[in-house]
């Protein structure tokens, strides 16, 4: 390609992607228009709560989304404060929601007297909305949910506070208004935290205050191509995208397309101190970089299509999202980067403009500079540093056992505080904490006293009836009916699902068609659905990204030996993360779905690091033999995959910006393993003992069958030549 022809392609290119850029924008922005978060869609068809919310809505309403308002006075509620609650519930179904829609044009039943408590210190309310609408727009942008429960709040300080009553609305809506309200910075704030905490750590990288634009344009080009795709299928119901899949899709975009850009220009100015020409080097230097950026793409795209295997939608439908997400930042990496890079030539890395000077970081090797004496090291004792390093990653994994991953109630999701959750404790202080979320048990008609005898028994069931109020007979639906208990503990918590567990086998011995569903028993099927997901999946990704290695690596060994780190690497993270959760940070637990993202996002992402500097000392070896190689990958690729593992780590803890607890572990889980992953097993335990093993890594290709190094870097006494010679005449322990 002559002059002309390269300015006519890089116009090309940068035209096209701004024409993109145009129209993937907006996309992005309408990302949160098509999410779904509710559990008991992302739930299996077969799953006994699925069954149950079928066949239920045959009795009831299953489809209501109940806010509970509770009214609360320390000195007990007063008969002015009874008339009040009246005079509030009258006003339920005129208040407006906007744009003029009332709030009772929303309502599934009419909203019924105050429910007293036991203590006579609170009353209770509940409004019943409809869930099917509650994603309804009433007004810029304001769905139902959340109108509903600003609605009610506005009231209640207008009319109800001011009177001396404390007033909370909570329950599943209110509860699920708030989880709104958490996300709502998603698209703006915490997109703009990622991006200008990546581009503090580029300028501090290149030290240029024009290359960092160009690194974070091309994560935003690769988001806009992600959303272009991500939106319209989530808007047809092809794949599902929620809140956290969202965030995570952002994140995952910003930090692999920085990873990606990194490597490509670090070995771009590794090229122009040997070329004139900026387009050769940049030939020279996306050949180099094309296969090892390709294949870290696909084994992260790989492993995270591996998620379809889930039987929960919500994990399932992340797969796909976080898959186009990569396939974005790879394809802007590899095309918008170089024609940007081209564009503003040498000039782009201002004010340290490299120059054809034939110096190269190789040289490093066994050098006093940080790389330098880090692979000379490795050189010098690497029996000793893969020994040390192990054995360091295996003591914080001994920790894995506490790990909690048996999930959270819905008021720990928060770690602000916010008004439904300081509502559903106070709600438990007066009343049943299960009160309003009833478990649901769909049983023949013939054994409705038996059911409601059993469930009576079971330890943490309050109460239990087949009829809707007493006096009025149980209706019967195709020889069914549907009794309801309530709970004595908050109906979302741990100890809710334990009793569900416990009703659900004392129902089996009256008879194995009695089903239990009900909001507790989907979090328990979820609970069971991810711990199936854990054993069906981890093995699945393992096996795909030991494929990927082995055929990128043309090499059995390597692979086990890349895959057997990476598994010590995330089972040290998992260790050390229980013990900042449970000690240091005070978090109740974990949801259960934590282990197996933590894994997608550490073994498939963290997998990259080994990936760019193994096909690296690949390339090394074939020129200086297997140990050589190793060093001089080491020295080469050390600064540029230790500034990739900061930026993805610092990335992934943009996600703690958002007050939701799920997010803040998967933050910190990743940073941590991130970090754990560059600067102690990619540049430790990997390395040496690779270099331990010698030629034998690369079984069964060529380079296995070296009996000697590289005659052109020998010397005459069996030492390495020149760069090499100081690490001694065996350059191990």
């Amino acid at each position: 390609m002559n002059r002309w022809t390269w300015r006519a392609a890089i116009a090309a290119v940068l035209i096209g992607w701004l024409v993109l850029g145009a129209l993937g924008g907006p996309a992005v922005g309408k990302l949160s228009e098509v999410q779904q978060n509710d559990n008991a869609n992302f739930l299996p068809k077969q799953a006994e709560s699925t069954l149950v919310a079928n066949e239920s809505a045959k009795f009831v309403d299953s489809k209501a989304l109940p806010y509970f308002v509770l009214i609360e006075r320390e000195s007990g509620i007063t008969p002015a404060d009874l008339e009040a609650a009246k005079a509030f519930i009258g006003r339920i179904p005129s208040l407006d929601l906007g744009e003029g829609k009332k709030l009772g044009d929303y309502l599934t039943a009419p909203v019924g007297p105050p429910v007293p408590s036991a203590d006579h210190k609170a009353l209770l309310i509940t409004v019943q909305t409809n869930g099917d609408r509650a994603d309804e727009v009433v007004k810029q942008g304001t769905t139902v949910l959340f109108a509903v429960a600003d609605t009610l709040r506005t009231d209640i300080k207008q009319n109800l506070t001011p009177t001396g009553l404390q007033v909370y609305v909570t329950g599943p809506g209110g509860v699920f208004a708030d989880f709104v309200v958490a996300f709502s910075g998603i698209d703006g704030i915490l997109l703009g935290v990622a991006l200008a905490v990546v581009f503090v750590i580029l300028l501090i990288v290149y030290r240029s205050p024009i290359l960092p634009i160009a690194v974070l344009l091309t994560a935003v080009f690769g988001l806009a191509l992600a959303a272009l795709v991500v939106y319209p299928l989530a808007k047809n119901g092809v794949l599902q995208l929620n809140g956290q899949s969202q965030g995570i899709l952002f994140i995952l975009v910003v930090g692999a397309s920085t990873d990606y850009s990194l490597l490509l220009v670090s070995r771009y100015k590794e090229e122009l101190h040997d070329y004139e020409s900026k387009f050769q080097a940049m030939r020279v230097a996306w050949r180099a970089s094309i296969e090892p950026i390709a294949a870290s793409a696909a084994t992260v795209i790989l492993g995270l299509l591996c998620l379809l295997l889930s039987q929960l939608g919500s994990t399932k439908g992340l797969g796909p999202v976080g898959a186009f997400g990569i396939a974005g930042a790879f394809i802007a990496a590899m095309t918008f980067l170089p024609a940007i890079l081209l564009a503003f030539g040498r000039r782009i890395f201002w004010p340290s403009i490299p120059r054809v000077d034939h110096v190269h970081s190789r040289d490093q090797v066994g050098g006093k500079r940080l790389w330098g004496r880090i692979s000379g090291l490795v050189g010098r004792h690497s029996r000793r540093v893969w020994v040390i390093s192990a054995l360091a990653l295996l003591a914080c994994a001994a920790f894995l056992p506490t790990f909690k991953a048996s999930g959270t109630s819905q008021v720990d999701l928060f770690l602000n505080k916010v008004e439904s959750v300081t509502g559903q404790q106070e709600l438990a202080k007066h009343f049943d904490a299960g009160s309003g979320t009833p478990v649901q048990i769909l049983t023949p008609v013939a054994q409705a006293d038996q059911v409601v005898a059993t469930a009576l028994k079971v330890d943490g069931i309050g109460a239990a009836s087949a009829s809707i109020a007493p006096g009025v007979p149980p209706k019967v639906v195709d020889g069914k009916v549907l009794v309801q208990a309530t709970l004595k503990v908050p109906a979302d918590s741990p100890d809710a699902t334990k009793v569900v567990k416990h009703l659900r086998s004392s129902l089996d011995a009256v008879s194995p068609d009695i089903l239990v569903g009900g909001n507790t028993a989907i979090n328990l099927d979820v609970l069971d659905a991810a711990q199936r997901d854990l054993r069906v999946i981890i093995p699945t990704i393992l096996a795909v990204i030991f494929v990927v290695l082995m055929l990128l690596l043309r090499s059995l060994v390597a692979a086990v030996l890349l895959v057997i780190a990476n598994v010590l690497s995330f089972g040290a993270t998992l260790g050390v993360s229980a013990l900042m959760f449970n000690h240091v940070f005070g978090f109740p637990g974990a949801d259960p779905g934590i282990p197996l993202y933590a894994f997608v996002f550490l073994v498939a992402l963290g997998i990259d690091y080994s990936i760019f500097l193994m096909t690296r000392v690949r390339e090394e070896s074939q020129e200086h033999g297997t140990r050589p190689g190793i060093l001089v990958g080491l020295a080469v690729t050390g600064g540029v995959i230790t500034s990739a593992g900061v930026v993805l780590a610092a990335t992934f803890s943009a996600l703690a910006v958002l007050p939701i607890l799920f997010l803040a572990q998967i933050a910190f889980m990743v940073a941590f393993g991130v970090l754990l992953d560059t600067t102690v097993v990619r540049s430790l335990l990997v390395p040496s003992l690779a270099h331990d093993i010698g030629p034998r890594v690369w079984w069964p290709s060529k380079l296995a069958k070296e009996t000697q190094e590289n005659p052109s870097t020998q010397d005459e006494e069996g030492g390495v030549k020149g760069r090499f010679s100081k690490l001694g005449p065996q350059g191990r322990d």
